[in-house]
């Protein structure tokens, strides 16, 4: 699903426009990426929890020549799925 198809759905399910829909998706993308800019977890119950993590620098490979090269210390953004994400996922069956 890309974010044209996501808005579409939003619309539909929330009984709202399509613009209407995108500027409430727009919002709530943005208040997630403000909170983890703060370092603040996004915790949505059921769902999941949005989170900053600091991974530590480490040496790695360039995979063309082989060298060894320095990788810096970053950070990065985690997500870990509720417990009804979960279940709904396990839940679907494949054809």
């Amino acid at each position: 699903m890309n974010k044209a198809e996501l808005v579409e759905m939003i619309a539909e399910k929330a009984e709202l426009t399509k613009v209407a829909a995108e500027r409430a998706l727009g919002a709530f993308l943005d208040a997630i990426a403000l909170s983890l800019q703060k370092d603040e977890p996004v915790v949505l119950v059921n769902f999941g929890t949005f989170v900053v993590r600091q991974t530590a620098a480490r040496k790695g490979r360039n995979p063309q020549t082989g060298a060894e090269i320095a990788i810096k210390s970053a950070k990065r953004v985690g997500f870990k799925a509720g417990k009804a994400l979960k279940e709904a996922v396990k839940d679907t069956k494949r054809d």
